[in-house]
């Protein structure tokens, strides 16, 4: 086991070396990237002065040949789109991600301070959905077809339906803006630094509500219904008729041995959903206006900052390749017949 775990490691880095090389070649070609950008802000304003002279000039897009060239410079596109990729690979190996084109900072900063944010609404979500769902789970796979099967059933199938961003939309109209229960928006008040400690601890928890609702929505009904249907599974296998045959009681039967069997496809699905602990979600962290990865890799595509883009690309790629390996190793932890070789 310990050699397919150092093989899997190994090929991290030449997924990732496939991953960054295939969107930097990408963002080279797809129109409407930084320099074109520029140039259409400097017409704009050029135009905006009002004199007519100006406005002529504007029109015609007039630049000189040397300003254009500065301008590849300034956005490193006076390179071949190759050798710009392995400039940029080699500044990162060296722990630089280059500088945003839209904050005049530099990459790594900004993903350092949007980081804390999203770490927080992904543990907050996933321990709330594991917390929740495994025990309802259970609870819906032994009184299957019961009254209280049929009611969370109708509320998990219309969780499962309604996108959690657009979810987001509603209740921002509805239970912020027209009823001002909850804020519009942001990860805490504008008043925070002057609250006291509690006073702190409430607000962060006012501003989470409606985002938390809204990330746990859909992974509420998937983590649920595929922890019942796995249970139901096991449970009229034959290895728990014969337990139970031999005197282990049912919920021993259930707890021991059902259950273990069906913690394999929730195993295998944490792995894969720790990229929400840090990527977040870009529309639902745009509607609440949460400065996490998600609004930042939002922002970033929108304007064509192409180095944050890429910065963002290789952090969510990276925890999305950890994510798998870590899933590997949750299975082995659950079923213990499984041996990677």
């Amino acid at each position: 086991m310990r050699g397919y775990f150092l093989r899997r490691f190994l090929l991290i880095p030449p997924t990732l070396l496939g991953i960054t090389l295939i969107v930097f070649l990408i963002t080279r070609v797809v129109p409407g990237g930084p320099i074109e950008r520029a140039l259409m802000e400097a017409r704009m304003g050029d135009a905006g002065g009002g004199g007519a002279a100006s406005r002529a000039d504007a029109s015609r897009g007039a630049i000189s040949e040397a300003q254009m060239q500065m301008l590849r410079e300034y956005y490193g596109f006076d390179q071949p789109p190759v050798k710009a990729y392995f400039i940029w690979l080699g500044k990162v190996l060296r722990g630089d991600l280059g500088t945003s084109y839209r904050y005049n900072e530099p990459v790594a900063t900004i993903l350092f301070d949007r980081l804390p944010v999203s770490l927080t609404y992904g543990a907050i979500t996933l321990l709330l959905v594991y917390s929740v769902c495994i025990p309802l789970g259970i609870l819906k796979a032994i009184r299957h077809r019961t009254l209280l099967d049929n009611l969370t059933s109708a509320l998990v199938f219309v969780g499962y339906a309604i996108p959690g961003y657009a979810l987001g939309a509603i209740l921002v109209v509805y239970l912020a803006a027209r009823w001002g229960w909850f804020p519009m928006g942001g990860f805490r008040g504008e008043d925070f630094p002057d609250l006291t400690a509690w006073g702190k601890v409430t607000d962060l928890a006012h501003h989470a509500v409606l985002p938390l609702i809204c990330y746990c929505i859909g992974a509420f009904a998937f983590v649920t219904l595929l922890l019942k249907n796995q249970l139901m599974d096991n449970l009229a296998a034959d290895f728990v008729r014969t337990a139970m045959a031999k005197g282990v009681s049912f919920r021993q039967a259930v707890l021991r041995h059902a259950l273990r069997n069906s913690l394999i496809p929730l195993a295998t699905y944490f792995g894969q959903s720790v990229t929400v602990l840090v990527g977040g979600s870009f529309l639902i962290e745009f509607i609440f206006d949460i400065n996490g990865m998600g609004l930042l890799g939002y922002t970033s595509v929108v304007d064509r900052d192409y180095p944050t883009v890429m910065g963002v690309l290789l952090v969510s790629s990276l925890l999305l390749l950890l994510g798998h390996i870590l899933a590997d190793v949750l299975v082995a932890l659950v079923d213990p017949r499984i041996r990677f070789k």
